[in-house]
């Protein structure tokens, strides 16, 4: 308390602080602070003047460090300080030190909660009710973050403090991510001196594509990399660089982990930790981390499980192959958590190094929504195939089983574990009504601003109390106005009420939820909700949006785990709390209600906008790389042809890629190999390779790749041909072809392939099998019917 009382008066003295120079008072709630005008100089010599005091625009005195660890699809019964099988020594650190938040909610999917997090509003007041990918030309689902929301970021920065964010973005459309821009809602842009990372939904943990600020960067170059070390790497660097230039200054660090998003991709010596531990299958883990969690108080001691769905099988149920197989899945999921936990540790023991642990505060959320079912009923060794609809066989599963989790996979695990580490809840990410899908342990850490030690806080907190918590901690006020913009208020509660008062009544009783129309409601410990459909067993649906059926509801005062439908018993309740939501979502733009998934991928069937519009031609030119789909032409489900101009020096050498789309579990790529010209379409996973059987001459040529697609739906097959200076040199037909989408994590190249090969294998000698000839210039068309 003393503490705070401190921070506070030195915030006062901040706010009534006078400058020599104009002796103006500064004021924090008009960002950014006005630089002060100079007075009049009458007199000739130096020697006659005063030397001014520089202005500068510092932090309150005593603002800590704030450091937001955020971890990705990791549910609330994974981690071990919460009763789960995953060890996770870093989080059970900070949580013995500090405090351990068991009713945290985020928003039950990545985008909409780190939206909310950083800017301490509603994830569809700040048009992030869905992904990027699937965005819609609605308000609410643009994902186009406004600027009447800054967020917790840029207020921190104009503040006086350092800002750096680490790891996965997820926050800017797909369409704004090339060199057209604009960069407005790109992380440099968004409060953030220093970016390093990637800036779509997943990413490749082994080839990534990755940014530095706004600017393209290859990974580094070494043995054994992986992309959580990297980004560890960059932040303690940062850390270290900052504090050793101005130690007084605090630092704002975001450390988004990729972990434990698909791809699931960890080396083998992690996964060993967790050999044979998923044998007893996900029905007794369930009841294994029930039981940790009632001994360690993590939940009441009458918490039940809530009955899993009857679409996803007893463990005992499956044949001893499939319990083989899908042991595995959750055993590389396992090693991957743990690992992202390790690095998160790496930055927290750097800090402690510095000097600086007692005087961060660390807001360690385990998990961006619950553990993702998006592998469905049999996870994936190629996520590529859940993309487009297409299940993996067991058979094909098997024949990467001692690979998996390794750079030739792009794995998933199945829905039944998803529910085992979201345990004791039935449901998973995606499902908004459910906190199965919302709820994620969080711990705070910051000896100097808390008291209390290794205890628990049980009041009701969502993701948009993060951003409130920073400010009040930082002895900061919420600006009424940024960069010349009035901003609309914070709708989270501040955190800090509860550090040194665990019985202390809660603040945040009302909460709304919804993603894909899946909603509820939070009201005063009690919670109504309504599932329109489980991931997993899409395209089915449960319950109609246009009929507004399926509500239930739920007394999570005496029942943790939303295990009891009290609908029937408490019907005005339900009825009033059903008023409540849509007055909610009339209020935070949650309408119109869209149930739509995959198919919102396609931004012809989602409405939102793309660069190309009803363009049909596309010229690009070598140092166009990691143009997303949502950028560019789309080639799928439609007839099209790529047309480049080369300049060739020599035959004999002539290598690499000229053109490229997507990786090497989707794609396809334009390149020239030993002299011969060939196009190879990626068939999620499976290699369709058209080779011209007349090497190119030297000097000047044009390469040209011709799809006649089938026509009739999404997927179709296609005849192709290869042509060079107009002359056949090569026919073929592709069967199927993707429908939906190549990759979400890979872009388009021109003159390399960066990433993972969609060839599988390096062109010629260059790293990102480059081209070695000279590209003039490359021509995508497309052909509709």
């Amino acid at each position: 308390m003393k503490f705070r009382i401190l921070v506070w008066l030195a915030c006062i003295i901040s706010f009534t602080a006078t400058s020599a120079a104009n002796a103006e008072e500064i004021n924090r709630r008009r960002l950014p602070i006005a630089d002060p005008y100079p007075q009049k100089v009458e007199e000739r010599l130096p020697s006659q003047v005063k030397m001014p005091r520089q202005h500068v625009v510092e932090a309150p005195k005593e603002a800590p460090n704030v450091v937001v660890i955020l971890l990705d699809d990791v549910g609330f019964g994974a981690p071990s300080p919460f009763g789960g099988v995953v060890q996770m020594p870093a989080l059970q650190e900070l949580a013995n030190n500090g405090l351990s938040y068991n009713r945290f909610h985020t928003s039950a999917l990545c985008a909409p909660t780190r939206a909310a997090l950083k800017a301490g509003r509603n994830h569809h007041v700040m048009n992030m009710g869905s992904i990027p990918e699937i965005a819609t030309g609605y308000a609410g689902n643009t994902t186009v973050v406004p600027n009447y929301a800054e967020p917790v970021a840029e207020i921190l920065r104009l503040n006086g403090y350092n800002t750096g964010a680490f790891g996965k973005w997820h926050e800017t459309p797909g369409r704004e991510t090339t060199a057209a821009g604009p960069q407005t809602r790109w992380p440099t842009r968004q409060g953030f001196e220093k970016f390093y990372g990637f800036i779509g939904a997943e990413e490749n943990m082994y080839e990534p594509s990755l940014h530095d600020g706004v600017t393209i960067i290859d990974y580094p170059d070494r043995e054994n990399y992986h992309f959580l070390e990297d980004m560890t790497d960059q932040a303690i660097a940062w850390m270290r660089q900052q504090q050793g230039l101005r130690p007084d200054k605090p630092f704002f660090i975001y450390y988004a982990s990729a972990g434990s998003h698909a791809p699931h991709h960890v080396s083998p010596e992690w996964i060993q930790k967790y050999k044979g531990k998923f044998d007893k299958g996900w029905d007794v883990i369930r009841e294994e981390t029930l039981a940790n969690q009632i001994a360690k108080g993590v939940v009441p001691t009458n918490t039940q499980l809530a009955e899993k769905p009857a679409s996803v099988p007893d463990w005992n149920d499956l044949s001893d192959v499939q319990k083989r197989m899908f042991a595995r899945q959750a055993e590389v999921f396992a090693a991957f958590t743990e690992y992202s936990d390790y690095q998160a540790g790496r930055l927290i023991q750097a800090l402690d190094e510095l000097g600086e642990l007692d005087n961060t505060m660390i807001i360690y959320i385990s998990g961006d929504n619950g553990t993702s079912s998006e592998g469905n009923q049999t996870g994936n060794w190629n996520w590529g195939h859940m993309l487009n609809g297409i299940p993996e066989t067991l058979e094909a599963q098997l024949e990467h089983y001692d690979n998996w989790g390794d750079r030739n996979t792009y794995p998933h695990m199945a829905v039944g574990w998803a529910i085992a580490f979201d345990t004791p809840f039935a449901l998973t990410k995606q499902i908004a009504g459910d906190f199965g899908g919302t709820r994620n342990g969080t711990v705070i850490h910051w000896p100097e601003g808390i008291t209390s030690k290794g205890e628990y806080r049980q009041q009701f907190s969502h993701v948009i109390d993060v951003a409130p918590t920073i400010l009040e901690a930082a002895g900061l006020p919420m600006p009424e106005e940024i960069n010349g913009i009035a901003q609309i208020p914070m709708q989270g509660t501040s955190l800090v009420y509860s550090f040194d008062n665990a019985d202390a009544p809660e603040r945040h009783k009302v909460q709304y939820f919804e993603v894909v129309g899946n909603r509820g409601i939070y009201q005063d410990g009690w919670m109504a909700r309504a599932t329109v459909g489980l991931p997993w067993e899409a395209p089915k649906k449960m319950h109609s949006l246009a009929k507004d059926d399926g509500w239930e509801l739920y007394d999570t005062r005496n029942d943790f785990s939303l295990a009891n439908n009290l609908a029937s018993q408490y019907p005005e309740r339900l009825e009033s709390m059903k008023r409540l939501f849509l007055k909610e979502a009339i209020a935070n733009q949650v309408l119109p209600l869209d149930d739509r998934l995959l198919q919102r991928l396609l931004p012809s069937v989602a409405g939102r906008p793309t660069i190309m519009g009803s363009r049909t031609q596309l010229d690009l030119y070598p140092g166009s790389w990691d143009l997303v789909e949502d950028a560019i032409l789309n080639v799928k489900n439609i007839s099209n042809s790529i047309t480049a101009k080369v300049e060739i020096d020599s035959i004999e050498d002539a290598n690499g890629v000229i053109m490229a789309q997507g990786s090497r579990f989707g794609g396809w790529s334009l390149y020239v190999e030993d002299g011969y010209p060939a196009y190879a379409y990626n068939y999620l996973g499976n290699l369709h390779t058209f080779r011209s059987k007349e090497k190119l001459s030297s000097g000047s040529t044009k390469i040209r790749f011709e799809m006649d697609y089938d026509g009739g739906g999404a997927g179709k097959g296609a005849d192709v041909r290869l042509l060079v200076d107009d002359k056949i040199t090569s026919t073929g037909r592709i069967d199927a072809t993707v429908g939906s989408r190549f990759s979400i994590d890979e872009g388009a190249d021109v003159g390399m392939d960066r990433g993972s090969p969609v060839a599988q294998r390096v062109i010629g000698d260059q790293r990102f099998s480059a081209f070695n000839g000279t590209i003039n210039k490359v021509t995508l068309e497309i052909y509709p019917q």
